[in-house]
């Protein structure tokens, strides 16, 4: 993924926020435990306790950036995206005690849950590269963490559904309710103004919407929990004219026989809301 994504106009408000949320009066304990010591100094490793792929290198770093103003310097000895090992040192954290043990739990909340994110869907995408199928994520997402989940997703996977609510027409079924379940009059509808630049996709859960979508020419059509042999016919009477998405109940289990159906991309929440995080510790250099 392009680094654009996490540059630090882009994440400072959402790290400060977290410190303020963590740090706002302060921390107690560090800030006793090294009243007495002059100039603290610190040198940790940051470590894996289980396989994985990493990610959430430069939004940890910043963590500490922002902290304490450069005086925590951390050598990354991976980037995002590689594997990483169990008993693996991922990092060296040196400098400043203070803000190293202040800053600790919030860089680990990040690179944990970012890095958990990243290993789960690989798995997903892993079932199916042989079917030549885009695994991508949803808009399920924690409030005001998508930026940094939606990056793990495409570390882990390389491929992304829309970003929010401005990047591609989507018609569920309750826009299509809305005009009497007709797919056509929604279609139309959102013709009038659409941009050029945009793309219409519409969620099908009948075979016959499936045929009115595609009497419409929209772009991308959903096969929104469709079984293995309805969606099986929906490729073959669209039969690449259009995009084909699967969606609804998609685990690792399933995903192989939902790919062999035909259909191009198989969007999933699972990859981020089911993630479990990734097991990272700072161990202390001794």
């Amino acid at each position: 993924m392009t680094k654009y994504w996490l540059n630090n106009f882009a994440i400072d408000d959402f790290i400060t926020n977290a410190l303020k949320e963590d740090f706002y009066w302060g921390d107690i304990t560090t800030d006793a435990i090294c009243a007495s010591i002059d100039n603290p100094l610190f040198e940790v490793y940051l470590t894996t306790r289980q396989d994985g792929v990493l990610c959430g290198c430069d939004v940890f770093k910043r963590v500490f950036e922002i902290l304490s103003k450069n005086e925590v310097e951390i050598e990354f000895y991976f980037k995002d995206g590689d594997l990483i090992n169990k008993k693996d040192r991922i990092a060296k954290i040196k400098g400043n005690a203070r803000f190293i043990l202040t800053g600790e739990r919030l860089a680990l909340n990040f690179v944990q849950k970012m890095s958990g994110i990243a290993t789960y869907s690989r798995q997903f995408q892993q079932k199916v590269d042989k079917y030549g199928v885009k695994v991508v994520d949803t808009r399920k997402n924690t409030p005001n963490f998508r930026l940094f989940e939606k990056y793990a997703a495409k570390v882990g996977t390389n491929h992304l559904h829309r970003f929010n609510l401005s990047d591609c027409v989507m018609l569920k079924d309750n826009h299509i309710a809305l005009y009497g379940g007709s797919i056509t009059k929604a279609v139309v509808e959102v013709r009038k103004t659409l941009s050029h630049a945009h793309k219409i996709e519409v969620e099908c859960d009948t075979i016959n919407q499936v045929k009115e979508a595609l009497d419409n020419k929209v772009d991308i059509i959903m096969l929104d929990n469709m079984t293995i042999e309805q969606m099986k016919e929906s490729c073959a009477i669209i039969n690449n004219k259009a995009i084909v998405e699967a969606s609804g109940c998609v685990n690792l289990d399933n995903i192989e026989e939902i790919a062999k159906t035909g259909v191009n991309v198989i969007s999933t929440s699972a990859i981020v809301t089911k993630a479990p995080t990734l097991d990272l510790a700072f161990d202390y250099c001794s």
